[in-house]
């Protein structure tokens, strides 16, 4: 039997890179079908990069204020991405929007994980948001990349109760914990071919 070729991820990061930590952990354990190709900041110094560093995974720091415009910026990770054969782009904890063109460059093929049960609280605090509006369950999303903040096809999700004495940063790290398993249960599903796009649903199927 011909064996598949293993699935390359390109992970854009801007800061701490916990999840791309989550990523690195599953596939060096054997539970993901994968290798990273590379890692691209767009924040010189992001701890992310030492974490790349320290499994011998290619990064590259594409400093989003190095340029001119936004077209030349996301030229050079596009460049970072293609010349490593990045089948999929991952975001984890990139804080920049993607334009369309980018999107479209990579249509179907961009994750992102979201510390909400989309499609409520998109954006920004949310889990400030969470508390203020006072819901009783929130969690954790892995999406497709659309055009808009948010709002692509729902992957998969976790739940995580919000407890009466919650503050933001303690629901934050319950939901970061489920983070970290979701995500490379996602990328999994995609690397074995297992996510079947209808309308706007995902459903698991057979590869």
């Amino acid at each position: 039997m011909k064996q598949k070729k293993k699935l390359k991820v390109g992970v854009l990061v801007s800061g701490r890179g916990s999840n791309l930590q989550a990523i690195i952990d599953a596939i060096e354990r054997g539970e993901v079908p994968a290798e990273i190709s590379v890692v691209v900041s767009n924040v010189p110094g992001a701890l992310a990069l030492d974490r790349a560093a320290k499994h011998n995974i290619r990064s590259i720091v594409v400093d989003s204020k190095a340029f001119e415009n936004k077209d030349e910026y996301e030229a050079q990770i596009i460049k970072a991405m293609e010349d490593t054969g990045a089948d999929l782009v991952c975001l984890a904890g990139y804080m920049r929007i993607l334009s369309p063109e980018f999107i479209e460059r990579f249509k179907g093929r961009i994750m992102n994980i979201h510390p909400a049960l989309l499609p409520a609280f998109p954006g920004l605090h949310v889990q400030k948001k969470a508390l203020e509006y006072g819901v009783k369950y929130s969690g954790a999303t892995v999406h497709f990349v659309d055009e808009g903040t948010d709002t692509g096809p729902v992957i998969l999700q976790a739940v995580v109760p919000v407890l009466d004495d919650d503050t933001e940063e303690s629901l934050s790290a319950r939901i970061l914990e489920q983070e970290h398993k979701i995500y490379p249960q996602a990328i999994k599903l995609f690397a074995e071919g297992k996510l079947k796009l209808e309308g706007r649903r995902i459903k698991v199927g057979k590869d």
